[in-house]
């Protein structure tokens, strides 16, 4: 089959683009696929997106068809979808994928329904959902009128969203509420999966200072300020060096915030702000890891940050909240816990890792076990059975006789 897909893309920072990557490679080698076209974001000049793919694997077309924060994405993707004619198209998206604007991301939403109802098959998946998603936190809202007013057309984009033939959804709750509330019968769980299959990882460290490492997009529900004023308390002369790396970008909705820390936080010593992290630097990146943290005051979705670093084999430090809370249990990752916002507790967490080896390196083959569980090239086989059913139930559709009138 011919698969179409919409999503950011590397060397794209738009969100959801390390996810796009790594299933991308996993469709790649499936016998099923023949062609993958990238329905992508535009670049901003001076970037452009690889020519060339690794050898091996169906061939990738990358078209850049729309743009983040324009008004007329919708148009722009239904237009492409049909010059390419695929056998399905599957969205990679979340709420804010296609721009920081509210009234441009709703109608970038309206996407997979115009698709569905162009005539292709069309299957979303879909990274969080608006009832779960803290607003304020996550720079949507900062006034309860708002935020009344967000959900109510919140709740009126996942009824648009679910005309999709197929909704996919990474967290078993998410499927609950949205059978639950909108009585919807086209939502299932698709499972996050880890994003590399790698050999057993060394749990040996590099020379130098312990390395505590936060990964993503920074400035909404992702703040660094309780984890430099963490790393503060933990820096003192009976401690190994340390240094704190925050690796990433800001988050769209907090344009100049990582910019801003660099500044307040000046006298500071050992923090090294890396800037956007390329895909062959991430092994590196997380290898060099004593712990992965997450300075986060909520979530809005599966955590990609979580799986990487259990394919790294890497210990974490976060907060039981929401969604990560759920991937922990469910998927049988482990960790140290701290209070959000309070610095006190996230050292107390950091420093029940990097203090004591044995439980490093427990928490992280733990967290290699569970990601070996379910790697994304097993995701990839569940998308292409449901692909297939889909593909088979509109062909049986189409060769339906009509009913003869009355």
């Amino acid at each position: 089959m011919r698969l179409a897909i919409v999503t950011t893309y590397p060397p794209g920072s738009g969100s959801l683009n390390e996810y796009a990557y790594h299933i991308i490679q996993a469709f790649r080698h499936k016998p099923e696929i023949n062609e993958i076209i990238l329905l992508v974001d535009q670049l901003p000049a001076g970037e452009a997106y690889p020519t060339t793919e690794p050898a091996g694997g169906a061939p990738i077309r990358i078209i850049p068809c729309w743009r983040f924060n324009a008004l007329d994405n919708a148009a722009r993707i239904v237009a492409a979808v049909r010059r390419v004619r695929p056998d399905i198209v599957l969205f990679n998206i979340q709420f804010a994928s296609f721009g920081r604007g509210k009234i441009p991301g709703a109608l970038g939403l309206m996407a997979p329904a115009l698709t569905q109802a162009a005539g292709f098959p069309t299957v979303a998946l879909l990274h969080n959902i608006m009832e779960t998603v803290d607003l304020k936190q996550a720079g949507f809202a900062s006034h309860p009128l708002v935020e009344r007013i967000i959900r109510t057309f919140g709740t009126l984009l996942t009824r648009v969203l679910l005309r999709a033939d197929l909704v996919a959804l990474t967290i078993p709750r998410y499927v609950e509420i949205l059978a639950d509330k909108y009585r919807a019968q086209n939502v299932l769980l698709a499972p996050h999966g880890a994003f590399d299959d790698v050999p057993e990882p060394s749990f040996d460290l590099p020379d130098g200072p312990l390395q505590i490492m936060a990964f993503g997009k920074f400035g909404t529900y992702k703040r660094v300020e309780t984890m430099i004023e963490a790393f503060k308390l933990l820096a003192t002369p009976d401690r190994p060096p340390l240094e704190l790396v925050i690796a990433g970008t800001d988050s769209p909705n907090a344009a100049g915030y990582l910019e801003s820390m660099r500044q307040q936080y000046a006298d500071v010593a050992n923090i090294r702000f890396t800037g956007y992290v390329a895909e062959s630097d991430v092994p590196r990146i997380f290898g060099e890891a004593a712990v992965v943290v997450f300075p986060y005051t909520s979530t809005t979705g599966s955590s990609g940050v979580l799986h990487q670093a259990g394919s790294f084999g890497r210990a974490v430090v976060l907060p039981r909240l929401g969604d990560l809370a759920d991937l922990v249990e469910e998927e049988g990752y482990s960790g140290e816990y701290f209070i959000p916002d309070d610095p006190s507790s996230f050292a107390d967490a950091i420093a029940r890792v990097i203090d004591h080896p044995e439980r490093r390196y427990d928490i992280g083959m733990r967290n290699y076990q569970a990601a070996r569980g379910l790697p994304i090239t097993e995701v990839a086989d569940w998308y292409i059975l449901h692909f297939q059913e889909l593909l088979k139930s509109k062909r049986q559709l189409a060769q339906k006789p009509a009913t003869a009138p009355r």
